[in-house]
């Protein structure tokens, strides 16, 4: 290959890029600030994607390519960065994608996240959900919220991921962090498994099925304080999708479950900043109240933004007023306030006040 493996993450990380795109007959590229960026490089051959492929990945990683089709790992790159990796077979060739996970642990005020949320870490049990479409920066924000916890509480802290992302020493707290396919086999047994292993503090990876949304409500109720993704957008959605994924008859039990433990909503979407350099979240936060459970448990989902609308003393905010925010602080344009904007009808009055 023309250009080393090395020189390219180099060059993701001096520019502060978020993804490393490599495809047979098309030069490697890098997403930054949102966009794909061709690098100034020859195409890539079936050979070149071949060899970088075979310099990353391990010898059971590649069997389970072959078995499978595709394979997701993580590995450090020295100390400057992570990278999570995702190599699959297109039209018999290899294709490899490379997101790029900084070693430093962003602060929660960098992120944009309320001071109210601060102190719902320091909840013994309940559960947190961090939502939002891939590479929105969901990963990130747990990262954050964990580390404040490991930095500031003496417990144990379990993390369950596909793959391990972000490293967690040892801090305050005990931190042991299991990889799916290799430590454990799946998110549901891990879960059940963490119950056993005395942990304060639980991070699935990703809710992505019935096993895994059941086991992580009752690790919630039982006494844990338990983090979790979804691929959703906003907090009523969120519910609403959760709430979905069972069976008729067991709904009106979810919905007492999480209306007692449902501790707060964090959803996000990435926003290209208006001076082009780099991107911010915009959010949408819901944070347990008395009203808030009563909904839940009443199937009341579609008014809960009005609760949203009304509770920014609690830290809580809608999408939109987000956006609006972010606007008059010069962050981002008006175009993108109207593209993300989840409800334009109450935009234009959000605009107005």
């Amino acid at each position: 290959m023309a250009v080393p493996i090395e020189q390219l993450l180099d060059f993701i990380i001096e520019q502060g890029g978020s993804d490393l795109h490599l495809s047979v007959n098309f030069p490697p590229a890098c997403r930054l600030n949102g966009e794909i960026t061709p690098l100034d490089l020859p195409p890539l051959t079936p050979e070149d994607t071949e060899e970088i492929m075979r310099s990353i990945t391990s010898d059971d990683r590649q069997q389970k390519l072959r078995e499978m089709g595709s394979v997701d790992f993580g590995f450090a790159y020295g100390e400057a960065s992570r990278f999570r990796v995702n190599v699959f077979r297109q039209k018999g060739n290899l294709s490899l994608v490379l997101r790029q996970i900084p070693t430093k642990f962003l602060d929660m005020d960098m992120i944009g996240l309320p001071p109210q949320i601060k102190n719902l870490l320091f909840t013994p049990r309940g559960l947190i959900l961090v939502t939002g479409p891939t590479g929105s920066g969901k990963s990130t924000t747990l990262a954050s919220m964990i580390n404040y916890i490991n930095e500031n509480v003496r417990g144990h802290i379990l993390t369950i991921e596909d793959p391990i992302e972000y490293f967690h020493p040892h801090k305050q707290s005990i931190v042991n962090q299991r990889e799916i396919g290799v430590d454990c086999p799946s998110f549901s047994e891990g879960l059940r498994r963490a119950l056993r292993e005395d942990p304060d503090v639980i991070l699935v990876g990703e809710m992505r099925d019935l096993e895994t949304m059941e086991a992580a409500i009752n690790a919630a109720e039982t006494g844990h304080l338990v983090f979790a993704t979804l691929h959703t957008t906003g907090a009523s959605r969120t519910v609403d999708r959760i709430v979905g994924a069972f069976p008729t008859d067991q709904q009106d039990q979810i919905r007492i479950q999480l209306s007692g433990n449902l501790k707060a909503v964090i959803s996000q979407v990435l926003l290209r900043r208006q001076d082009g350099k780099g991107r911010i979240a915009g959010l949408e936060i819901m944070v347990q109240t008395d009203a808030i459970a009563n909904k839940i448990r009443d199937n009341k989902t579609f008014a809960l933004y009005s609760d949203l609308q009304t509770g920014s003393k609690l830290g809580m905010w809608t999408l939109d007023s987000h956006l609006v925010h972010l606007l008059r602080q010069g962050i981002i344009d008006m175009n993108t306030v109207m593209t993300m904007s989840q409800r334009p009808e109450d935009l234009k009055q959000l605009l107005k006040e």
